[in-house]
């Protein structure tokens, strides 16, 4: 007794160690041991039953031993791949600017103009793809820019509701009275028409002046009927502004208002939250509204809006979108960004579809097609659409980002 107390710390570290030892042999055994080694088979030539290995060279029986590529395909070029060129598909869309823009439009030779909302600055993009700028002079924190038809000179307001007209060739400005608002210039950029907005709804008025702010004269009295008045000089200069009135929820009446006093026959149009803009001969109103018809959606329309023609060939082009995503390239070609998926009520509350994927379509008014061009290779929310005469390229702004992209067109 006595002597296994002595030695007993002596025989459990002896125990330890055999059965450190024990574990380390089963541990080799299952994990580490050299599998038995069967009696080969012999596998003649040419016969072999399994895949050839890897960079041997070698092909399956029966397997083609061509590029595995269609004929007429490119090798490199997969299915998915964005084409170059708009054809219906997924496509290239490259981006024109770094920073968020405002207001872009087209000059007369084709060129995107815009304003830089990071560094306050006017630019032009020339034909070889360089920016250029417009002015020296810097525009700090613009709210809004309306270019002239010429293209050489705007009217720009501010968030405290100052207006200026700028003239970008001579490099002058003009400023134009604060309570002056929703402007469009003539078709020939001499004059304005707007909302003079007094504080007494007696005083409150559509207005023609000169493009300076000039010989202003009173058109109609607007009263209070000003949230509903749409001032838009129509291209063929017979009308200066529309302005509507609701029937019930589903239906509105237009009207069409002249510069001396004349008698245009009004047109009924199905549904509210009108959105418009001419065709660019000025004789069709492209529009958009929604109602209960279209779950309460956007959707887009066509109607002749000139002389003793205006309300007829009104048809539905059957797209759900809004005009001001739209776009005449000539007078009976338009292209549209279409949401691809809208929620319902989108009509009535258009932050709804601030997140939204837009897809580009073409529709030609004679014939009534619409087909899908392209699908731009990113999630853009696109909230203006640019096609020059050319007809060759189609330049859009990016809600999300505020840049301007690009598609080819051919």
């Amino acid at each position: 007794m006595n002597f296994f107390s002595r030695y007993k710390k002596i025989f459990f570290i002896i125990g330890f160690l055999i059965l450190v030892a024990l574990i380390g042999y089963f541990i080799w055994f299952l994990f580490f041991r050299a599998p038995s080694q069967l009696p080969s088979e012999t596998v003649p030539p040419g016969t072999g039953g399994g895949l050839p290995i890897a960079g041997s060279g070698g092909a399956i029986p029966g397997t083609p031993t061509g590029t595995g590529l269609l004929p007429g395909a490119t090798e490199g070029a997969g299915p998915n791949e964005p084409s170059p060129v708009a054809v219906g598909g997924v496509t290239e869309t490259a981006a024109l600017t770094d920073s968020p823009v405002s207001s872009p439009t087209l000059s007369k030779g084709g060129a995107v103009q815009y304003y830089n909302r990071n560094d306050g600055r006017f630019y032009r993009i020339d034909q070889d793809g360089d920016i250029v700028m417009m002015a020296d002079k810097v525009f700090y924190n613009v709210k809004d820019v309306v270019w002239a038809p010429t293209k050489d000179k705007a009217i720009i307001e501010y968030p405290d509701g100052k207006k200026i007209l700028y003239n970008f060739e001579a490099k002058q400005q003009v400023s134009l009275p604060a309570h002056w608002e929703d402007f469009s210039f003539s078709p020939t950029s001499g004059q304005i028409v707007s909302k003079s907005l007094g504080l007494d709804p007696g005083n409150r008025w559509l207005v023609i002046a000169n493009d300076d702010g000039s010989q202003a004269r009173a058109i109609e009295n607007i009263g209070t009927n000003d949230k509903t008045v749409y001032p838009d000089w129509s291209p063929n200069q017979q009308i200066i502004a529309t302005y509507t009135k609701g029937l019930d929820f589903n239906r509105q009446e237009i009207y069409f208002v002249g510069q001396n006093g004349e008698n245009f026959k009004s047109t009924i149009i199905e549904g509210r939250g009108l959105q418009s803009q001419w065709s660019t001969a000025g004789d069709r109103l492209l529009y958009s509204v929604y109602s209960t018809d279209t779950n309460l959606n956007p959707k887009l329309w066509i109607v002749d809006a000139s002389g003793d023609t205006i309300g007829q060939n009104r048809r539905s082009i059957d797209l759900n979108t809004w005009a001001d995503k739209c776009t005449f390239a000539s007078n009976t070609e338009v292209y549209c960004a279409v949401p691809e998926n809208l929620e319902k009520g989108a009509g009535l509350f258009p932050e709804l579809a601030d997140k939204t994927k837009d897809d580009l379509y073409r529709i030609n008014l004679e014939t009534g097609i619409k087909e899908l061009i392209a699908v731009p290779d990113g999630a853009y929310n696109i909230s203006q659409i640019l096609v020059p005469a050319a007809n060759d390229v189609l330049y859009f702004t990016d809600k999300k980002t505020g840049q301007l992209y690009t598609v080819k067109l051919r």
